[in-house]
């Protein structure tokens, strides 16, 4: 029995038990991480660089890109030198900065998807109110606001996870530092304080997730009354990335934290983590630059201009 002010470093759950294994989750994760790097930094350097992207919806996507590479940087580094060097350790600080950063990265993320969704909703079902309620000032106050929130939301809940009594080791089931997993080594029965800060992270969540509902409702009820096809198609074009990734992150955050405990497992835990923790960065930045043609033309130029000059 230990408690968790004698303890001075996690242990990771290990990727692979054997040494080509190890090698070649390294190089999974070396690709999706130079893809999720190289789309992300695309996608930031063609909003920043291109005046005529300075818009709303593209102001909204350079910082989605942001903490897409925020979550990617805060997870996988970490993973992939554990499975290079065949080790499994993080130290007690190191689980703490990740658990906050992660928290901070993946609420800012929805928050920022939300405040996206209230964007294509003014676009199509009040264009003409659109450079009112969302001009330059008052999209930074969102974004701001999102980040803040967001800010706080992690550092709550990272203060009280880390003020936690641990005595049932300091072995996690999970390839990063998670806060369910650093729960399950405590030994205090006291979940008061958690289960406040959940049922207040659970009104924010479930307060964002009607408002998206809501929105497309209306939103697909307006697009179905534009009169031409070239019409609808160009407004359901302008929606179905935004979606899409919505759909993407949802999906799997949903799957991997509301499955019942009682078919909980190491192998299974870590199969759910992936799809949420290190595939959505990866592919936002796809599913953008597909259906926008403006942003394929933006990232078209940055590339050759690069390639050109070197």
């Amino acid at each position: 029995m230990s408690n968790s002010s004698s303890i001075s470093h996690f242990l990771l759950l290990a990727l692979a038990d054997t040494r080509q294994l190890q090698l070649l989750h390294f190089c999974l994760l070396l690709a999706i991480s130079l893809a999720a790097l190289l789309g992300n930094g695309l996608i930031i350097s063609a909003v920043a660089c291109g005046h005529h992207l300075h818009t709303p919806m593209f102001f909204f996507l350079l910082n989605l890109a942001l903490s897409d590479l925020g979550c990617i940087c805060t997870t996988v580094p970490k993973a992939m030198h554990n499975s290079l060097w065949d080790t499994r350790t993080i130290s007690y600080t190191g689980c703490a900065a990740q658990v906050f950063s992660f928290m901070f990265f993946i609420s800012a993320e929805f928050y920022l998807l939300t405040i996206m969704c209230y964007d294509r909703y003014v676009s199509i079902c009040k264009p003409l109110h659109h450079g009112t309620l969302l001009g330059s000032r008052a999209c930074a106050h969102m974004a701001a606001a999102a980040w803040a929130s967001a800010f706080l939301y992690s550092l709550l809940h990272t203060a009280n996870t880390f003020s936690l009594p641990l005595c049932h080791g300091n072995a996690l089931g999970q390839f990063f530092c998670e806060i369910p997993q650093i729960f399950k080594l405590s030994c205090s029965k006291s979940y008061l304080r958690e289960l406040g800060l959940l049922a207040i992270s659970a009104c924010f969540t479930l307060g964002c997730f009607v408002f998206i509902v809501f929105s497309y409702v209306q939103i697909f009820r307006a697009v179905l009354r534009i009169p031409s096809e070239q019409g609808r198609h160009k407004a359901f074009s302008t929606c179905l990335p935004h979606l899409a990734v919505v759909t993407l992150f949802l999906s799997t955050v949903m799957f991997a934290y509301l499955k019942r405990p009682s078919i909980s497992s190491p192998s299974l835990d870590l199969a759910l983590s992936v799809p949420y923790s290190v595939v959505p960065p990866a592919l936002n930045p796809l599913i953008y630059s597909l259906r926008n043609q403006e942003l394929k033309a933006a990232v078209w130029r940055l590339m050759t201009a690069w390639f050109q000059k070197h």
